[in-house]
């Protein structure tokens, strides 16, 4: 009889407790992968531009202030696409991305700041080849407030700084590298959010 009490008792206290934990309030937002693209460029005496088809985002809040959100995108390196065999190949070696010893291409942002009406510059870790800097993301945002919200950013790098410092033979490369998110989330819950009206 104790028993059958003490596990009637634990079952009304689950529930309970499940609610505790989830966020009351807060817009919870689900990417969609088949509306996003995650690109890069750099000018070269060719040009080198491609995709990575393999990768994850996401963005998470802790009240309805847009400046609340953080994004984390994690990148399949060995997903490079320039359509271009060889320069995929170049791009995956130990010269550039180093995808057998350093598989993932990391960005964690860390601080937002609105800078007008819908766009931001989100202060970021970004981590390639295993090496980790502070990078800047400038962002703007559409559809805030609303069930869908797409988010476009460019953040540039050099890429010696992370020690790509090779070249790809016959193609003279610059070292500033531009990648460029374009990232369309869809609210699954919770309220919507507000943005600071400038």
């Amino acid at each position: 009889m104790r028993l059958l009490t003490l596990c009637v008792v634990v079952l009304m206290w689950i529930p309970s407790a499940s609610l505790a934990q989830a966020p009351a309030g807060v817009p919870v937002f689900k990417i969609t992968p088949i509306q996003s693209t995650i690109r890069f460029g750099v000018k070269a005496s060719v040009p080198i531009e491609g995709t990575f088809t393999k990768w994850d985002a996401t963005m998470t809040f802790t009240s309805t202030d847009p400046l609340t959100g953080v994004i984390d995108i994690k990148i399949d390196a060995a997903s490079v696409d320039t359509g271009s065999g060889m320069k995929d190949k170049k791009l995956k070696s130990k010269d550039f991305f180093n995808v057998n010893e350093d598989p993932y291409i990391l960005f964690h942002s860390t601080k937002k700041v609105q800078t007008g009406a819908d766009t931001f510059e989100l202060d970021g870790n970004f981590t390639i080849r295993g090496v980790t800097k502070d990078e800047k993301l400038v962002m703007k945002a559409s559809g805030v407030g609303t069930g869908s919200v797409t988010v476009e950013g460019t953040m540039a790098f050099d890429r010696k700084e992370y020690g790509m410092n090779s070249g790809i033979p016959f193609i003279k490369i610059a070292d500033r590298v531009e990648v460029i998110v374009s990232l369309k989330y869809e609210r699954i819950s919770g309220p919507p959010m507000v943005l600071k009206k400038f």
